[in-house]
């Protein structure tokens, strides 16, 4: 007994420790992309205006991380090019997690023609590459902040879609679903009032996974030059940019944009991921 009283008291710790990692490494991850938002307010446009004079520095502690061929200091450029991806991602992954809800509702409650048709055009969308139908809505919409916000809120959602669909389904022959149709509730209400409630969590939880591909994507079309316009300090315009002058040994033009992309899609991916742990009800062990 004792023995399976300590087992079962160690067992709590570790669980309230992994609990307490959890929630540390989620609050790390939000701090750092609220710091990128603050840190794009604080600094202004001044770090934005050419300074031929200044043109080509690198990396030193009057410039962190250095300066352009124009002398635009890169880091004031890199923070508003990350918060400007940030903005985009999050408008698109919040509409596409609309979309995703509104095509798996209507699929599991309007029946089987709209099951039909909806599963149909999930279909379509995921049988054609991704980027490229990104790119294709982009530039019908007429590219820039708003054709690259467009293609991603109609490029994300199908995944999360099938999800949702599959979910919603299977919550239709619950007990009090049932009920509450032979009570006479209509299509709408079980949707909104019994089914919707219950898809939260994945809701939360695809939002969280569909940003990180979403900046990722905004920041891929930007780069290839079918984004925003180049005098906007996005990152995949100044990715973009500094390759013609890698060669020369100005690799802080890239390295520095490159780095602060890859750890803002990981903070928000391992938030995500945390997240997941702490509302998913079949990870029992945290």
């Amino acid at each position: 007994m004792n023995q399976q009283a300590s087992i079962q008291k160690k067992n709590k710790r570790q669980r309230f420790n992994e609990r307490q990692r959890t929630l540390a490494s989620a609050a790390a991850a939000a701090a750092l992309l609220a710091s990128i938002g603050i840190g794009s307010w604080l600094l202004g446009a001044s770090g934005l205006s050419v300074q031929l004079a200044s043109r080509n520095l690198p990396p030193s502690f009057a410039h962190l991380f250095g300066t352009d061929w124009l002398g635009r200091d890169m880091l004031s450029r890199t923070v508003k090019g990350l918060a400007l991806s940030i903005q985009v991602g999050l408008l698109g992954a919040a509409c596409s997690v609309a979309i995703a809800a509104i095509m798996g509702l209507m699929a599991a409650t309007l029946g089987r023609t709209a099951d039909r048709m909806i599963t149909w055009l999930i279909d379509v969308f995921l049988s054609v590459p991704h980027l490229v139908m990104l790119i294709l809505i982009a530039f019908v919409c007429g590219g820039g902040l708003k054709g690259v916000a467009i293609g991603i809120m109609l490029t994300h959602w199908p995944g999360l879609a099938r999800i949702i669909r599959a979910e919603a389904l299977q919550l239709m022959s619950a007990e009090y679903v049932l009920v509450a149709r032979k009570l006479g509730s209509s299509r709408y209400a079980v949707a909104t009032r019994h089914l919707a409630p219950h898809l939260l969590p994945q809701l939360l939880v695809g939002f969280l996974i569909l940003f990180p591909h979403a900046v990722l994507h905004e920041a891929a079309v930007t780069f290839l030059g079918l984004g925003m316009s180049p005098h906007q300090p996005a990152i995949g315009i100044i990715l973009s940019e500094s390759m013609r002058y890698l060669s020369s040994g100005m690799w802080w033009l890239a390295v520095f944009p490159g780095i602060g992309l890859l750890l803002t899609v990981r903070a928000f991916d391992t938030l995500g991921n945390h997240l997941r742990k702490l509302v998913d009800p079949r990870n029992t062990h945290l």
